[in-house]
């Protein structure tokens, strides 16, 4: 086993394989189910317990994408691996609307069984001299620390549970922040174009469960001019928040990747895994928003779900130009008009039938866009 912070990489450049698309599909199921939770407990104690398990599962994912980041396309161990936790995060997956409450030790012990698969996927790789044991057991360590927590947290009472659950995330993300920068730049050498092309895809995962809310919502509903409106417009926010990632921004930040060859692991850590975890939620959230406006339709939209619809898109553009900052530099002044307007909207529509304010959101987003464009 590799015991120093060099390592070397074969294959440095490959794409995503079917068995990866395959295993996303559970995480379809798990953000799905979140979006579910959050809908139906719209509230501040209903908020935090959702984007308490949006960041567990995303992190999962996420150190999945380093893992299987340092194999080769073909790896057999990668493969088991995938599948395995295909399994247990759809089981996780199950247990998410009542993941603080009576399905609390299901999705913790499930949960953790992925991250336990992830170390030994990472293990793998560093006897295959493509990581460093060094880094990895610093981080591993930390992972082994937060389940502790999680899982003894799923055995208390609801607010016992969330104190714990909230030590074991932060106890998690600070993980790699515990290497030293050097240590953690000798992880691994990144794959560039597998790497930026997984973070695009969870990023249309999010968007497609924002279209597939809009979707279960308006089936409920007969066909009526403001159904077909809060539709509408619902859908146009989200194919002006695809631009906006898909646009010139995310050739950039790969290309900066490329170039940043001495701190390409500290950057991919930074604006993909951390900072795109709030361009993942601004859509989940998003999501929970639209969906109760094309549910209420002609009614006022109360001041959570107006919240959730305009603080959703904020999140979301914050998190973008944050990415920017990071990865390329430079901050787009659009983008900030455009988390200024959202929050005016929000301020001036407590009235406002719901689908008037889904279409003035969408509205500045395209706005947005079509100023990015020109």
């Amino acid at each position: 086993m590799e015991s120093s912070s060099s390592v070397s990489f074969t294959g440095a450049e490959r794409r995503t394989t079917p068995v990866e698309l395959f295993w996303d599909l559970a995480f379809v199921y798990a953000i799905t189910q979140v979006t579910a939770l959050l809908v139906h407990h719209l509230t501040w104690t209903g908020f935090f317990h959702g984007v308490v398990i949006l960041a567990l599962v995303w992190w999962a994912w996420s150190a999945f994408v380093w893992a299987a980041n340092a194999q080769a396309e073909d790896s057999a161990t990668m493969q088991l691996a995938l599948l395995a936790s295909l399994v247990l995060i759809f089981l996780a997956g199950l247990a998410v609307p009542s993941a603080f409450g009576d399905e609390a030790t299901l999705f913790a012990l499930t949960y953790s069984g992925v991250r336990l698969i992830h170390l030994a996927l990472y293990v793998d790789a560093s006897r295959k001299g493509n990581a460093s044991w060094e880094a990895i057991a610093g981080f591993g360590a930390a992972t082994l620390a937060a389940l502790g927590f999680l899982v003894i947290g799923s055995l208390l009472d609801t607010g016992v549970q969330a104190v714990l659950w909230t030590v074991a995330l932060a106890i998690d993300y600070a993980g790699p922040a515990w290497l030293t920068r050097a240590r953690l730049r000798g992880l691994q050498r990144v794959a560039v174009a597998h790497f930026a092309e997984r973070y695009g895809l969870f990023v249309i995962i999010c968007l497609g469960e924002s279209i597939v809310a809009i979707g279960l919502a308006a089936n409920e509903k007969p066909v009526s001019a403001e159904l077909i409106a809060a539709v509408g417009f619902g859908l146009l926010a989200t194919i002006g928040l695809w631009r906006t990632y898909f646009g010139e921004l995310a050739v950039n930040a790969e290309q900066r990747l490329r170039q940043d060859d001495g701190d390409v692991v500290l950057a991919a850590a930074d604006g993909y895994s951390y900072l795109h975890l709030l361009i993942v939620a601004g859509i989940v959230i998003f999501a929970v928003g639209v969906r109760v406006a094309v549910e209420d339709l002609g009614e006022p939209l109360s001041a959570a779900a107006r919240l959730a619809l305009c603080g959703g898109v904020a999140l979301y553009l914050a998190g973008h130009a944050a990415f920017r900052l990071r990865m390329v530099g430079g901050v787009n002044s659009f983008e900030l008009g455009a988390i200024v307007a959202v929050f005016v909207i929000f301020a001036a529509t407590g009235a406002a039938a719901a689908w008037l304010v889904v279409a003035l959101v969408a509205a500045a987003v395209l706005v947005l866009c079509a100023a990015e464009a020109l």
